[in-house]
This record gives C-alpha cells, sequence and structure tokens, in this order.
C-alpha cells in the first residue's frame, strides 16, 4: 500500500528524495492519513523560503472531520509548495502519493532521514493503531 521509495513518520507524513536535484525531496501525506481525515477541503502550507524543523507543525489540512497539524518529516528550507492543493486539496486524497504532494524542501540534515521509517515498519506500525 506505502511506496517503499520513502520514509514515513509517526504522524503520516512521508518524503520522497528526488535524486535529479540533490539534497532535495518531496512530502505529502500518507494513504492512511487521507482516509483518517476524509474528505480534505483545504490546505495551509509553508511558503517558499520558510524553513522548517524536523517533525515540528509546517502547517495545517482541514476536512471534513477535523482540522490536523502537518509536520515535517526533516529540517530545511522550503523550496515549492504545491499550488494545485490550493485550488484542489481533493488531489491529496486522490493520489496521496504523487499529485498530491505537500512542499519540496531543501534538507538541511541527511542523517534525520535515518530516525524515520521505511515502508514496511510503517505499515506495521498504523497495523497497531
Amino acid at each position: 500500500m506505502n511506496p517503499t521509495d520513502r520514509k514515513y513518520t509517526r504522524e503520516h507524513e512521508w518524503i520522497k528524495l528526488d535524486d535529479s536535484a540533490g539534497g532535495q525531496a518531496l512530502t505529502g501525506i500518507t494513504e492512511y492519513a487521507q482516509d483518517q481525515l476524509g474528505d480534505i477541503v483545504y490546505f495551509e502550507l509553508p511558503k517558499v523560503g520558510d524553513s522548517v524543523k524536523q517533525l515540528e507543525k509546517m502547517g495545517e489540512v482541514e476536512s471534513v472531520k477535523a482540522v490536523s497539524d502537518l509536520y515535517s518529516p526533516v529540517s530545511g528550507e522550503v523550496l515549492e509548495a504545491n499550488e494545485k492543493l490550493m485550488d484542489h486539496p481533493e488531489l491529496a486524497n486522490e493520489d496521496p502519493f504523487e499529485q498530491g504532494w505537500l512542499i519540496r524542501i531543501s534538507i538541511a540534515d541527511p542523517g534525520e532521514l535515518e530516525s524515520l521509517m521505511n515502508a514496511e515498519e510503517y505499515e506495521a506500525f498504523i497495523g497497531g493503531l
């Protein structure tokens, strides 16, 4: 269910390294997260140039069920926010691992990735919830 080419947080965000642009990665929410949220209606994302810290709040997602905080999988600088989500937040429901990505980040410390779960570990984690 969860792609093996990314790492996952206990807060249900993912990060995928962008091999074509060294030190950069895309982040988003997991299939599990969007399923728990229900129909997503709004995102508040960090702006380009903002600094984010690993596992600290970087924005919010609003659904028909609740408002939830979004957490950054790693520390770094925001290079791009997915503008499509501003007009079409439902993309995160329809395609959370591709078109529904949240931000592109320049990773400050690649070592932080080691503290995140791989797909198999994340599957076991959500299986216990």
